[in-house]
């Protein structure tokens, strides 16, 4: 890179790169700097969600993220829950994911997190004004009001990195967010959890038992309500393993494969390829900004991988800030607008980490307490099938929204918060729904980059009016003019002004506008 980059980005995991593809397809420069110089082989983060893969489908490698998956195509994503061990009597296979499908434009996805970084890096090697340097450590964060500068160091040979911007995308030992006295706090289970990557056909032979499925949760009172439970990584022999061990516990010990086989209800021959472990607590960042250092991703926010929701957050938190660093670079976006990545994405993560995942673990710890099969099989039975689909009634209800956004027209005394309910109406605040204009085209494949103005039989002074604004404070907008029939009348406005990030920031019935002020509030302009 010849010209100074405009933002530094520590940490060249997926959100890292995720955002380095947002601020490049955006036109901004910017460095990533990344300590380590080969991909890990551990198949984590491996559930993308549908909101995720509107951002690959925006970033352009939705189709090669699909073309890079593991598993075979079409093979279900869902999970199976079971009593004691993968033997028991008790089991359920309801759906999840599938639930909230048609909200959302794009279907999700299964793949090793190494698999979706190489697709990432892939891309981002085509995009001009972005580098990647690998081997590089940071040490030292500064800043003052003209920028920061980052102290970054290999083989012993130190560089100082100046921008305007820095993100730390660096991990739960995030060196931007500790330089930036950024606090943390959460919930501590107190439990130590292995991590086991494992090869098995016999194991694979014996959940045919099951429906196809990827993911299978076993439930055991002695657990109270954590979870022990086995991953595919493809199908036929690859699997992941995770489970509370006592402390002490190392990965060369007899009881991990005494651990594998109390799991799965019978003895069978394996092969280990990685044991590691992991702290079963959440800890939220108290802010994700903190003056021109940001956080995202596992550096703002980590907790037990439950329900997958660690990257498609992380990722979430890049699509939340990446548009707002370009306008406040390109200089259609004020300091409120940077303000409002952390009012939009601390709440929301909150809530996930307490009350979502936190919820779940004492949800499944009551249930397991009060019934067992022993006394009622029918009452336990019913017991089971409704905690089994506790996940799936999980997420109808997680719906990320921002209604209480500085920088959107939010209902009096609302909240962000990542608890909702879908709908096809547009909301303020809220993911805007896919439908279908009347041409046949779905709406997402007409947004632009930048605002997008949604036109539905709207008066035309009004329309002008917005066009007339945005030019005069060189704002992005794309205006989409349409009837408000078929698809598009579910959304119950005239006027919706969608974010870059495919949200929705205002909306009007059809009564007089100020486009001005629109404007004005939605930039964060003072």
């Amino acid at each position: 890179m010849t010209e100074r980059p405009q933002v530094i980005i520590v940490g060249g995991g997926p959100v890292g790169v995720g955002l380095a593809l947002d601020l490049g397809l955006r036109g901004i420069r910017c460095v990533v700097v990344e300590r380590r110089t080969e991909l890990s082989s551990i198949p984590k983060g491996q559930g993308l969600s549908q909101r995720t893969m509107e951002h690959a489908a925006r970033w352009g490698v939705a189709d090669q993220l699909r073309a890079a998956r593991t598993m075979p195509e079409g093979h279900p994503i869902g999970q199976v829950t079971v009593y004691d061990n993968l033997l028991g009597e008790f089991w359920s296979a309801p759906p999840a994911r599938e639930l909230v499908q048609d909200y959302y434009a794009q279907a999700n996805e299964r793949l090793p997190q190494y698999r979706t970084e190489e697709v990432l890096r892939r891309k981002l090697a085509e995009v001009p004004g972005v580098e990647l340097r690998l081997g590089w450590k940071a040490t030292e964060l500064e800043q003052d009001d003209t920028g920061v500068r980052v102290t970054v160091v290999r083989d012993g040979r130190h560089e100082v990195l100046e921008a305007a911007y820095v993100v730390g995308c660096d991990g739960g030992h995030s060196v931007v967010r500790e330089q930036a006295d950024i606090e943390r706090s959460g919930t501590d289970w107190d439990e130590l959890v292995a991590l086991v990557v494992f090869r098995s056909p016999e194991l694979h032979e014996a959940l045919s038992r099951f429906p196809d499925r990827s993911t299978y949760r076993v439930m055991h009172p002695d657990l109270k309500g954590y979870w022990m439970f086995f991953g595919r990584v493809d199908v036929g022999a690859e699997f992941f393993f995770h489970a509370p061990v006592a402390p002490g516990t190392t990965a060369d010990g007899p009881e991990i494969v005494e651990l594998l086989h109390r799991a799965a209800g019978f003895p069978f021959p394996l092969e280990i390829d990685h044991v590691g472990f992991w702290d079963l607590r959440v800890q939220v960042a108290h802010r994700y900004r903190a003056e021109r250092a940001f956080i995202a991703g596992d550096a703002a926010h980590t907790h037990p991988p439950y329900g997958g929701f660690g990257l498609n957050n992380g990722l979430e938190d890049a699509a939340n800030l990446g548009w707002k660093l370009a306008a406040a670079l390109q200089g259609w976006g004020g300091d409120a607008l940077l303000d409002s990545y952390s009012l939009e994405r601390q709440p929301v993560f909150r809530d996930v980490g307490e009350d979502i995942i936190g919820g779940w673990i004492r949800d499944d710890r009551a249930m397991l307490e009060k019934y067992r099969p022993e006394d009622d099989p029918e009452e336990f039975a019913r017991a089971f099938e409704e905690a089994a689909r506790g996940f799936g009634r999980r997420l109808r209800s997680f719906e990320p929204h921002y209604e209480g956004s500085p920088v959107v027209f939010g209902p009096p005394g609302a909240v962000s918060s990542a608890h909702g309910e879908h709908t096809f109406t547009a909301r303020t605040g809220h993911h805007l729904p896919p439908r279908r204009l009347s041409s046949g085209r779905p709406v997402f494949e007409e947004l632009g980059a930048g605002f997008t103005l949604l036109a539905l039989d709207a008066d035309d002074s009004t329309v002008s009016d917005f066009e007339e604004a945005a030019r005069s404070r060189g704002v992005p907008l794309t205006v989409i003019r349409d009837a408000p029939a078929g698809e598009t009348a579910d959304y119950g406005q005239r006027l919706i002004l969608v974010r870059p990030d495919q949200f929705v920031a205002w909306t009007d019935k059809g009564s007089p506008v100020d486009a001005e002020q629109v404007l004005t509030r939605v930039t964060g302009a003072s």
